[in-house]
Formats: C-alpha cells, sequence, structure tokens
C-alpha cells in the first residue's frame, strides 16, 4: 500500500528499526529555537538525518560560529511548510523512510502584527505541516506553542487551566493547537514555553537588556511599569530544546505516564524553577549595569494602563536615538537584531506565570537552569559582543 506521495506509508518508528537514530526534521529550523535544537542534536548525535526547513536563507539568519555545522547547508532546506506545494519536497527523504520526529519552531514570531500575518504565517503552518506528518504515520510531531494562551494570574497556570490568549501571536497559537487536535492519526505533543532566554536572543530579556544599556549611557534610572511582583516567567533556551527532545522521546515511546483525563492530546508546560518576576530582572539588571532600577508609581501605572499606547510611544522615542547613537559610537555599521524597541503587547499589565510539574512528572525532565542568575545575563550580553551587536 502507498499513500498520496507516492511512498510506502510504513510507520516512521518501524521503518527505523529498533535501535537506529532517528531521522528529525525540523520546521523554522534557523529560528532562535529551531537552530538551539539543531545544535543540541548534533552536539550530542542524537539523529542519523536532520533536515532544517526555513524560508530564511542562513546567510541572513544571524547564525553564530558555533552553529556552522549544526546548520550547515547540507541539511537546510529553504522552503515555506505554510504552502501545501512545498510539502512533498518537505517530507521526502531520499531513502524513501519516513521522518521519525517533526518539531514545529516555526512560525511568526514578531509581535502586534496583523492577524492576518499569524494566520497565514502560523496558524496555516502547523495545520499543513500536521496533516502531512500524519499521513506520513510521523512518530512524534511536537508543537511549539506559548505560555501566554492562558488567563493572566500571578498564581502559575496548570496545563488544565483556562485559557484566555493575551497577545494576538498567543491567539493564534492556541487556534493551531485546537486544530492539530482535531487532525486524525497525528502524534501530537503540545509544549506551551515560558519566555525563553539565553546566548543570541533577541526578544524579552534581550529586550530589556538593550534599554538598560541606553539607561547606563543616559545615567538614568530605569524604571518599570506595574510593579517587582508581575511574572514575567522564563526557561533558557538549552532547557527548552532539551525538553523539546524529551517530548518527541516520549511520544515515540508511547506516552507512558499520561492520564487520559487530563486530554486526548498531551499539553505540557516547559518554564524554569525560578518563578521570574519584574523584580527580578530589575535586580539583576540593577547588579549588571551598575544603574539604579525601580518601578513606576500606581499613579503613573494607572495612567500607563489607560493610555499604553501613548505611553509605549514616547518611551520609543526616548530611548531609541540614544540606542542608535550608541551603535555609532561604537562604529556598528551593520546593527544585529537587537534593539531596546518596546512592544506595547509585551507592556500589558499581564502575568506570565506557568506550572511546570506535569513535564517533570510525567517525562521525568529535570532542568539544567533552575532560574536565571547573573552567569546567564551576562552570558547573553557577551555573546552580543561576541557578535558586533553590543554597543
Amino acid at each position: 500500500m502507498t499513500d498520496e506521495v507516492g511512498q510506502t506509508a510504513v510507520p516512521a518508528a518501524a521503518a527505523t528499526g529498533g535501535d537506529e537514530k532517528p531521522a528529525v526534521l525540523i520546521i523554522g529550523g534557523l529560528g532562535y529555537i529551531g537552530r538551539f535544537l539543531a545544535l543540541h542534536i548534533h552536539k550530542n548525535d542524537l539523529a542519523s538525518e536532520v533536515r532544517l526547513v526555513d524560508k530564511v536563507l542562513p546567510q541572513l539568519a544571524w547564525l553564530a560560529p558555533e552553529f556552522a555545522e549544526a546548520c550547515s547547508q547540507d541539511k537546510f532546506m529553504q522552503a515555506d511548510a505554510s504552502k501545501e506545494q512545498s510539502l512533498p519536497r518537505i517530507f521526502d527523504r531520499q531513502n524513501g523512510r519516513q521522518f521519525d520526529y517533526v518539531f514545529n519552531c516555526g512560525g511568526e514570531t514578531r509581535y502586534s502584527q496583523d492577524d492576518e500575518v499569524y494566520r497565514l504565517r502560523s496558524l496555516n503552518l502547523s495545520v499543513a505541516a500536521g496533516r502531512e506528518a500524519a499521513k506520513r504515520k510521523v512518530a512524534a510531531f511536537v508543537e511549539v506553542s506559548t505560555g501566554m494562551v492562558y488567563k493572566p494570574d500571578p498564581s502559575p497556570r496548570k496545563e488544565s487551566d483556562k485559557t484566555k490568549p493575551w497577545l494576538k501571536m498567543a491567539k493564534w497559537k492556541l487556534t493551531a493547537e485546537e486544530e492539530l487536535s482535531k487532525i486524525e492519526g497525528l502524534n501530537l505533543v503540545v509544549l506551551r514555553l515560558a519566555h525563553v532566554y539565553g546566548d543570541y536572543s533577541n526578544k524579552f530579556v534581550a529586550t530589556a537588556l538593550s534599554l538598560a544599556r541606553v539607561y547606563q549611557h543616559l545615567g538614568k534610572e530605569m524604571k518599570w511599569l506595574w510593579d517587582k511582583d508581575l511574572r514575567v516567567n522564563t526557561v533558557h533556551v538549552e532547557d527548552a530544546v532539551r525538553a523539546l527532545w524529551r517530548a518527541a522521546e516520549w511520544c515515540r515511546e508511547g506516552k507512558k505516564g499520561w492520564d487520559p483525563t487530563w486530554g486526548r492530546i498531551p499539553v505540557f508546560n516547559i518554564v524554569d524553577h525560578g518563578n521570574t518576576s519584574q523584580g527580578t530582572m530589575s535586580t539583576l539588571i540593577g547588579t549588571i549595569f551598575s544603574i539604579p532600577t525601580g518601578f513606576q508609581g500606581s499613579l503613573i501605572s494607572s495612567f500607563a494602563r489607560l493610555n499604553l499606547d501613548h505611553v509605549v510611544d514616547d518611551l520609543n522615542e526616548e530611548i531609541l536615538q540614544p540606542w542608535a547613537d550608541l551603535l555609532a559610537a561604537a562604529h556598528i555599521t551593520r546593527p544585529g537584531p537587537l534593539s531596546p524597541f518596546m512592544e506595547k503587547e509585551l507592556l500589558k499589565d499581564t502575568d506570565l506565570s506557568l506550572d511546570g510539574a506535569r513535564f517533570e512528572g510525567v517525562c521525568g525532565f529535570r532542568y539544567e537552569r533552575e532560574r536565571i542568575g547573573e552567569g546567564e545575563v551576562r552570558g547573553m550580553v557577551d555573546s552580543y559582543r561576541r557578535m558586533g551587536w553590543w554597543p
């Protein structure tokens, strides 16, 4: 019997045999999480074959030197996995077998985009890849989602808690989860991640560090909106990709320990033990940059809550020119992906607070970076210096 693409539809797990290393497909393979997953697989010699699929060419992806072998040209395929006509080329292997693990690390990662952008680049991508993986009987399909799908609350959210996405990106990630769960025969695991940070990151923590550099330059106190208790939970990228790999193994091994009362589709939160808050970040930044840090009073925070657009616009106006001046003074003519630009979506008074006990208990996972600390943050700044991004 052959499948719709003309290859024998042998389940991937059966095709590889008992002890052979899995063949791996990473969609969004040059994105931040995708490249670190490829590096983890390469360093630990975990796979018999790795294919990285991305719309972006390696030369334009700001890859650091240590990714050269893990993300080499022979592993890379430029393609758009949201387009159905691209899927046979993406999923077909030369030996006629199927991939064992498919990791969907792709999708739109920019904030504050139009809904249509997320629908096309995130939802359509997830659904197209999921259907193809189900058709080919892939042993594990791991969907990278976000912890921002929950109704915000300072107390850690469990996987069974109410969802109420507070970013447009998260709304479409949750829709993708729901659509994937409807696909018959898809061996799906969903991972909802906290703020991912680490070397070369340019997202949430990186923005705070860039802001701190501006305030250090201006000799001003760095004041945060809201209060020190606002939860901004984190996970180090190296732990995040270890969790992805463990989830795929666990799925292929038969999902041992999964309680059917939790739902048909395994969903896990991925978050470190630090219960990171704005207070955590404020203290770290004050120490590392030797600047005073604090929080706006309740009056200003109340005003900001009602006039967030104006507050964010004013803030960006205040910081972007000094950042440009710093880059010019450091002779950085080709700025990297770092910026102190603040996204109003991320400045909402909303907690990202997750309970990760289920994944640790069911899958036997242990975090190597249990909390964000001074060493991790200094390491991030050092990584920016190595790449010539840091003024």
